[in-house]
């Protein structure tokens, strides 16, 4: 029996002396193989007298189960090793905080759209929205815009299926008709209530002012660092017996320097042309200092409401006057944020989006 024991010894330092899978499977071949050691005893007995095989027979098979006993204890002591390197390479630290969900936020061109509400708001502007597909005639012709306008291009304007050839449908190319909209169903609210003037007659009656703004999307082809075919407009309408270009002044320069924070900031109000205004300026600011000082940046087109809108509004010229403006949110986002290309507010990039939380 001892050389028995001699074997299941050799093999248990055999497999010990193994550092691979690979060197357990050669260490195995030489006890448990084709030709290994214990092959080699079972082929033995043989040549053994019959009442010696049952007994010898019997110490061979516990040897070579003490032998697998060996080989599957190394085996799994590898497979812990090789189970433990791979943590130890791939560790974790779990004193960490888990990855939580991402808060949102507004675009800001909607806090810039929340800001300019809140400020006009406060002096007694309405805020309308009206339809992005819009008639020609609200968007052009009541505008006292000519038939041969380039904005009415078909080059320069998104025109859409819809309406008739003579009043085609189109992407509204501003908020503007926003104002005779709104001025439209506020003059029927108090025709209605006075009693003044029929259908189709211009009202001359007393009636509250008409103070509104009218953010949005509008759309034209047009695509670049400063321009994108989609955008964003915010138009203003005063109109009552007495507002002046002076009005417009006061409250243009009022907003500006609220928006921006900053009382020192310069406005000039540059002559220029607009067919629904008359007289008609465009308007420029300044910044007292930071990189854009010393530079005139053109931020809104305004002007005297002319009397041809107002006629077209529904009332009389003669007693009601008014001033319009119109800015661009996205231009006004970019200089209060020092964003220098327009696109990064629509390629929807979290990294960009995400410094506005």
């Amino acid at each position: 029996m001892n050389d028995l024991q001699t074997v299941v010894a050799s093999a248990q330092a055999a497999f010990a002396l193994a550092h691979t899978p690979a060197d357990l499977e050669n260490a195995k071949a030489q006890y448990l193989g084709k030709s290994g050691r214990i092959t080699e005893l079972m082929k033995g007995m043989a040549a053994l007298p019959v009442d010696e095989k049952k007994t010898r027979g019997a110490a061979i098979n516990q040897a070579k189960q003490a032998i697998e006993a060996a080989l599957n204890a190394c085996r799994q002591a590898l497979a812990d090793a090789q189970l433990q390197a791979q943590l130890q390479a791939e560790a974790l630290d779990v004193t960490l905080p888990g990855r939580q969900r991402g808060q949102g936020g507004l675009h800001p061109v909607s806090l810039t759209l929340e800001r300019i509400g809140a400020i006009f708001g406060s002096m007694g502007f309405d805020v309308a929205q009206g339809p992005e597909i819009e008639s020609d005639w609200f968007n052009f012709t009541a505008l006292n815009t000519p038939e041969n306008h380039p904005a009415r291009s078909m080059h320069d304007t998104f025109y859409v299926e819809g309406g008739t050839e003579h009043a085609p449908n189109l992407l509204r190319t501003h908020t503007s008709p926003m104002q005779i909209r709104y001025a439209v169903q506020h003059v029927k609210k108090y025709r209605a209530a006075t009693q003044e003037g029929g259908q189709g007659t211009l009202f001359s009656g007393a009636m509250p002012e008409i103070r509104v703004i009218a953010p949005g999307r509008t759309y034209r082809v047009d695509s670049d660092a400063t321009h994108s075919p989609m955008f964003h407009q915010c138009e203003g309408l005063w109109v009552g017996e007495n507002v002046s270009f002076k009005d417009l002044k006061y409250v243009f320069t009022d907003f500006c320097r609220t928006f921006f924070e900053n009382n020192e900031l310069v406005l000039r109000f540059r002559p220029s042309f607009f067919p629904f205004t008359e007289p008609s300026a465009e308007i420029d600011i300044q910044f007292p200092s930071g990189p854009l000082a010393g530079r005139w940046l053109e931020v809104a087109g305004s002007g005297q409401v002319h009397p041809n809108v107002i006629r077209n509004m529904g009332l009389d010229p003669e007693r009601y006057i008014g001033f319009a403006f119109g800015m661009g949110p996205d231009r006004l986002t970019m200089l209060r944020y020092g964003v220098n290309d327009l696109r990064l507010f629509f390629d929807g990039d979290i990294r960009f989006l995400s410094q506005f939380r």
